[in-house]
């Protein structure tokens, strides 16, 4: 029996610890005692969940919404998938055990878009785990994922957004509730959630500025243009006609509801066929924001801070299709951009003989 309990004593220390309790065995206290606060322990910790825990921290501590918290949920159900076909449980798995697991993703034919976001909830985990005492390490820091190549993000001209605005039947109460979106998500960048939860109580006026409710419940505030405010100032006083018990949102539909996101995308995706432009939705609206803001001479910060992103790094996707444009423009119009020099000619042709 004492043979048993100093086998045990290591493995019950750690998991004590774990709790958030620091016990000091006495050696020469019975072994049943000890052994019964050793299973009660493990006993204690089969029955929790702790990924469930994780979800409940990140909807009530973050504020995260249903879908980013449903995209979590099923990222960490991969990974106790995987540990269940491995006999682990997902806390005490290595970090050669996630990289095998990051392995598998892969070969499954998850993208490596979908592996990049699902190693990034889990890290989140471990992390928490750490933080929250039940473990020592965060075996998924700085885990390797496959590298993705982001697709440039797509974006109307100028004179695009001109037809667009111009499409809309301003003279009904409809037209002008359609044009009002439109400007506010040209001169903005809103999300079309934002958008649609947008209250009136969040605009101001007089200020020419908003205030919105990004992702993760962060709050922004976001200059609108001249050009957009008079149109929202038109549409308010249509607005007004629903009374004082009206819902909240500034943007109402006939019956004076709320809109919906489904609402905007169709709207717009109706006028743009009619323009003949394809693939056009609010969110390229949010692009089309961000690019001719850089193009007209916007630095990357200040735009990051317009659209309200958390990572620099997202906001510069949008630097490389004005650099791209910036090589077609220079290409185009500077007269020795394409200049041949004769000690190129020579060593061009010296290439060729030798090749």
């Amino acid at each position: 029996t004492s043979v048993f309990f100093y086998c045990l004593l290591p493995t019950a220390y750690c998991l004590l610890a774990s709790q958030k309790s620091l016990f000091l065995f006495n050696l020469e206290e019975s072994c049943q005692s000890c052994l019964f606060h050793f299973f009660a322990i493990l006993s204690r910790m089969k029955k929790r969940d702790l990924m469930r825990e994780y979800l409940v921290y990140l909807q009530v501590e973050k504020g995260l919404a249903k879908n980013s918290l449903a995209s979590y949920g099923n990222d960490l159900g991969r990974l106790r998938a995987w540990a269940d076909q491995q006999s682990k449980e997902p806390f005490d798995l290595t970090r050669a055990d996630l990289r095998q697991w990051v392995a598998d993703l892969s070969r499954g034919g998850l993208s490596p878009t979908s592996v990049q976001r699902a190693v990034s909830g889990v890290r989140g985990w471990y992390k928490w785990l750490l933080l929250d005492g039940h473990a020592t390490k965060n075996p998924a820091e700085d885990l390797d994922t496959p590298q993705k190549s982001l697709p440039l993000p797509r974006f109307l001209t100028e004179d695009e957004v001109t037809a667009m605005f111009a499409a809309p039947d301003a003279t009904t109460d409809s037209g002008l509730l359609d044009r009002a979106i439109m400007e506010l998500l040209y001169a903005t960048g809103l999300r079309v959630s934002e958008l649609v939860g947008l209250k009136i109580a969040e605009i101001d006026f007089a200020a020419g500025l908003l205030t919105c409710h990004g992702k993760g419940n962060k709050q922004r505030r976001v200059p609108i243009g001249q050009s957009a405010l008079g149109w929202l100032e038109r549409y308010r006083r249509i607005r007004a006609g629903y009374g004082p018990g009206a819902w909240p949102n500034f943007f109402l539909n006939s019956r004076g509801g709320p809109l919906t996101t489904n609402f905007v995308a169709a709207m717009v995706r109706g006028y743009a066929e009619k323009l003949g432009l394809e693939n056009v939705t609010p969110h390229k609206f949010r692009h089309t924001f961000a690019t001719h803001l850089l193009q007209h001479g916007a630095d990357s910060r200040s735009v990051q801070a317009l659209l309200g992103h958390s990572d620099i790094a997202t906001t510069q996707i949008y630097t490389h299709i004005t650099n791209q444009q910036m090589r077609q423009t220079y290409d185009r119009f500077h007269p020795r951009a394409k200049a041949v020099t004769a000690w190129q000619e020579k060593t061009s042709g010296e290439t060729d003989s030798t090749g």
